[in-house]
C-alpha cells in the first residue's frame, strides 16, 4: 500500500486480536492498539473462574496486551469504560435476570461496548483511525444489493457471526475482520512460530469471575417452584438463579427428571416440567435489526439459531406490523428462551436479529 491506511485493532491481550493486529501491519497498514478497561475495582471476587471476560485478572490481561503491542512495534492506549460497562452491560443483566429472562452479555458487550463505546472512546483518545479491527471469526461482504454483510467465519468450531448481528452498514464499512478466513489451528500456529508465548493460555470461557452471583449482592427473593399444575415442590431464592432448560441445581426430589420450562417474574414461580414440554416451534422476535436487506419485507424461510450453541434450523420468518417478527421451526427446538437471541441467515450470509420475547 503507498498510502498506508489507519486500523486501529481492538485488543484483548488474547491470540485473536494479537494475530489480527500482526496480519494488518504485515498488510501494510499503520497499525495501533487499544483495549477496553471495564473492570469495576468497587466489585468484590473470589477467583474460582479467573480467566474470565469481567474481573481482577483484568490487569494482567492490560499488562500482557502493552507486552505484545510493544513486541509488534505498534502504539498502545488503554481505555476505562468501566462505568459504561456497568450500566451497558452489568445492569442489562441483572434487569433481565430480575424480569424472569436469560440475558446474553457477550452479544450485549460486543454491540454497546467493542462497536459503541470503545470505538468513540479511541476517537475521543486522540487515535485517529480509518478502519476498526477486531479478531472476531467472520468474514465480510459486499452483497448485489449493495449493502454489507456478514457470513460465517471459514472455521465452523470459531464462527462469532452471531454475536455481531446487530452491526450497522456505516460500522461495518469501516471494520477489518483478518481472521474470517483462517481456522483457530492457523491462528495458534503463527502464533507460535512468533513466540508469542499462547501456548499453555485458555482461552474466557465465561463472561464473569465468580458467576452472575455478584450481580445481586445482598439480594434474595424467596420464592416457589411449582409443577406445571401449580403444586408447589420446593422453594427458590431468586428467579434470577435459573434457566429455561435448566436440570441441575432445582434443589427438589422427583421420581421422573425435571426441567425448568417457565420463570415468572412478578408471581414469583420457578416451574418445572418434563423435558419434552421444553419444545416449541413458534416465538416472536422483537427488537429485529437487519443486515444483509434494509428490511424483512414479506414472510421468508431462514436458517434460524436461537443462542449461540444451538446448531440452527429452518424457520418461517414473518415480519409483524409492530416491527417485530414471528418465527415458526419446522420442527420444534428444545429450550427457546426470552432474552436469548434469534440470529436470522441465508445460507451463510447473516441477515438479521432481535431478542426472543416468548
Amino acid at each position: 500500500m503507498t498510502n498506508k491506511a489507519r486500523v486501529a485493532v481492538g485488543m484483548s491481550g488474547g491470540v485473536d486480536s494479537t494475530i489480527t493486529a500482526m496480519m494488518l501491519k504485515e498488510q501494510g497498514y499503520e497499525v495501533s492498539g487499544a483495549m477496553m478497561a471495564i473492570w469495576d475495582k468497587d466489585h468484590s471476587f473470589d477467583m474460582k473462574q479467573a480467566n474470565a471476560c469481567y474481573g481482577p485478572n483484568e490487569v494482567q490481561k492490560v499488562q500482557k496486551a502493552r507486552e505484545l503491542a510493544e513486541k509488534l512495534g505498534i502504539p498502545f492506549a488503554v481505555i476505562d469504560l468501566s462505568v459504561a460497562f456497568r450500566s451497558r452491560v452489568l445492569d442489562y443483566c441483572r434487569e433481565e435476570y430480575l424480569g424472569g429472562r436469560t440475558p446474553n452479555p457477550c452479544v450485549r458487550c460486543n454491540h454497546t461496548m467493542k462497536f459503541g463505546e470503545l470505538w468513540e472512546g479511541i476517537v475521543a483518545s486522540g487515535f485517529p483511525f480509518d478502519y476498526f479491527a477486531t479478531g472476531h471469526y467472520v468474514r465480510k461482504v459486499l452483497l448485489d444489493n449493495g449493502r454489507w454483510a456478514l457470513r460465517k467465519g471459514a472455521d465452523p468450531k470459531k464462527d462469532q457471526s452471531y454475536f455481531l448481528y446487530a452491526l450497522t452498514q456505516d460500522q461495518l464499512s469501516r471494520t477489518l475482520f483478518p481472521l474470517g478466513e483462517m481456522e483457530k489451528t492457523q491462528v495458534k500456529a503463527r502464533a507460535s512460530e512468533l513466540g508469542l508465548g499462547f501456548e499453555k493460555v485458555k482461552e474466557s470461557q465465561n463472561f464473569i469471575t465468580g458467576g452472575y452471583e455478584i450481580l445481586f449482592e445482598g439480594r434474595c427473593s424467596v420464592g416457589t417452584i411449582v409443577d406445571e399444575s401449580g403444586m408447589v415442590l420446593g422453594r427458590h431464592e431468586g428467579v434470577w438463579n435459573y434457566t429455561v432448560g435448566q436440570r441441575k441445581g432445582l434443589g427438589i426430589s422427583s421420581e421422573h427428571p425435571l426441567y425448568v420450562v417457565a420463570l415468572d417474574a412478578k408471581a414469583n414461580t420457578v416451574t418445572v416440567g418434563p423435558r419434552e414440554h421444553l419444545y416449541k416451534a413458534g416465538f416472536i422476535v422483537k427488537n429485529t435489526t437487519w443486515m444483509a436487506e434494509e428490511a424483512l419485507t414479506g414472510e421468508r424461510r431462514l436458517f434460524t439459531k436461537i443462542r449461540y450453541g444451538h446448531p440452527g434450523a429452518i424457520a418461517m420468518v414473518k415480519p409483524l406490523a409492530d416491527g417485530s417478527v414471528a418465527v415458526e421451526f419446522e420442527t420444534p427446538q428444545l429450550s427457546i428462551t426470552p432474552g436469548q437471541v434469534a440470529v436470522f441467515y441465508d445460507d451463510e450470509t447473516l441477515f438479521g436479529g432481535g431478542y426472543i420475547e416468548g
